[in-house]
């Protein structure tokens, strides 16, 4: 399992991440919990592919945005 994310889409999916979790989370009763908890775990996964630098998506996809590769 290699890496296929660059280290600008890696921050991009951070960015992203942090946003949509701490915004759900915080709005969580505006939001509603079924669209809260959605927006909570796109976030989670953003962010865990962006610590691992390795979407299986992208693998799926055939896609790698990692030039080094």
């Amino acid at each position: 399992m290699g890496k296929n994310t660059s280290n600008t889409d890696r921050l991009i999916r951070l960015i992203l991440g942090i946003a949509l979790a701490v915004g759900a989370w915080i709005y969580l009763g505006t939001l509603g919990t079924l669209w809260g908890g959605i927006l909570i775990v796109i976030g989670l996964v953003l962010l865990a592919t962006a610590a691992m630098g390795f979407c299986p998506l992208y693998r799926i996809l055939g896609i790698s945005t990692n030039k080094a590769e």
